[in-house]
């Protein structure tokens, strides 16, 4: 009999952005004994500094930080890196996290948290980045829009589109199911791994950044209230 050792869990290499001390402390703590590298910057401006610098597998970016501001931190990263971000936050009201998913955060977590649920996202949001495109053509095609499903790049009109990672995901999702209606909660569900309430906006949110993107002016993404989204174009019919 041949034994096969289990895989080893991949060492992830995290940046955490946020002034409070005792929670970074608790953070390098667990994050160590799970197995991965953490770092920990205490203002808007190193961390910033740090995320441009190094290379990281995930950055979680505390909202409320002296110096520069979480958001603007976040937005600056996004224009010059597509490293996801995590987004800390003590504010629960639903504009706050719109407001962070349209500066370009994959997801939010609200404080206090537990670790191991700031774990479980993080996996979650590197488990989307790293979607395989098995089963499908590495290329997909409505006519001036492509989209490459094995290097998750989108072109429209020769020009390259810049998506998140939870953005190329949902696209990829819709176009896998063109002329078919996908769901709310078949999205939440697969995606953002999470239960849909009638209360989140993030999914709507989401395809609104995807619709500012890709439609200029023509209609992609259909919205079929109550139910869910349709990728209307046919393969070749855009012109």
């Amino acid at each position: 009999m041949i034994l096969v050792s289990p895989e080893k869990p991949t060492r992830l290499s995290l940046l955490l952005v946020d002034d409070d001390a005792e929670l970074c402390a608790m953070m390098l703590e667990f994050f160590s004994q799970m197995g991965h590298r953490l770092e920990c910057a205490y203002n808007g401006k190193d961390g910033l500094a740090r995320a441009l610098r190094n290379s990281y597998d995930l950055a979680v970016l505390d909202v409320l930080l002296p110096m520069v501001g979480g958001f603007t931190v976040l937005q600056q990263l996004r224009r010059r890196k597509a490293a996801p971000v995590i987004l800390l936050t003590a504010r629960v009201e639903q504009k706050d996290r719109i407001l962070g998913l349209n500066s370009g955060a994959d997801d939010y977590v609200t404080k206090p948290f537990d670790p191991d649920e700031l774990l479980a996202r993080i996996h979650a949001v590197l488990r989307r980045g790293g979607r395989a495109a098995s089963g499908c053509r590495s290329v997909e095609s409505f006519g001036d829009l492509q989209v490459n499903l094995q290097t998750r790049e989108v072109w429209s009109g020769g020009q390259i589109v810049e998506l998140t990672a939870l953005e190329f995901d949902i696209l990829h999702m819709l176009v896998a199911s063109a002329g078919r209606i996908v769901s709310r909660e078949e999205i939440t569900a697969s995606l953002l791994e999470r239960e849909p309430s009638p209360f989140d906006r993030a999914l709507d949110v989401h395809i609104s950044h995807l619709r500012k993107k890709l439609e200029h002016g023509r209609s992609l993404i259909q919205t079929v209230r109550g139910v869910g989204y349709v990728f209307t174009a046919e393969p070749g019919s855009i012109s």
